[in-house]
């Protein structure tokens, strides 16, 4: 029988475990980010890009009222009173991939779409004149405007 090794008392794999979950640690200390971040944008100028892109045709957002031209374009709100804070990410994506992710209630109104599956702001090709800085700014402003608030319970409490 081969006699195990042991270095003061340690098995050699309960080494090896404490020296990989030391490693797994230190890595996920690292402070730079992973993912991909843009640079901080301009509000007012987002504001001022929003409206000069005619996103009011379709959008209403504070105290940028619905423009549309008529019932073939539904208002789509964005901003204000949120339970869950729409991240830069997601605001990103939904500008330059507006299709990405279609809402039931869009699915249920077909104004809100073209070919069934896709967003009508696909039709507007914001992806071919509309700079990286431009985006920074719109998605800041965006950002600016949703506001988290706590969910509304509406269970009774009735512990009797």
């Amino acid at each position: 029988m081969k006699p195990k090794i042991r270095i003061s008392g340690w098995p050699v794999w309960g080494i090896t475990m404490c020296m990989f979950f030391g490693m797994l640690a230190l890595a996920s200390c690292r402070k730079e980010s992973t993912g991909f971040v843009l640079p901080p944008g301009d509000v007012a100028k987002g504001k001022q890009l929003f409206a000069q892109l005619s996103c009011t045709d379709c959008h209403s957002i504070a105290d940028l009222k619905w423009t549309g031209p008529g019932d073939n374009y539904p208002e789509v709100k964005l901003g204000g009173d949120v339970t869950q804070l729409k991240t830069y990410g997601e605001l990103v994506t939904s500008v330059i991939n507006p299709s990405h992710k279609i809402s039931q209630r869009a699915v249920a109104d077909s104004r809100w779409l073209i070919r069934g599956d896709s967003s009508k702001m696909e039709t507007y090709h914001f992806n071919d004149f509309v700079t990286v800085s431009e985006l920074v700014d719109l998605v800041a402003f965006l950002q600016s405007e949703y506001k988290l608030v706590q969910p509304i319970n509406t269970y009774p409490y009735n512990f009797k």
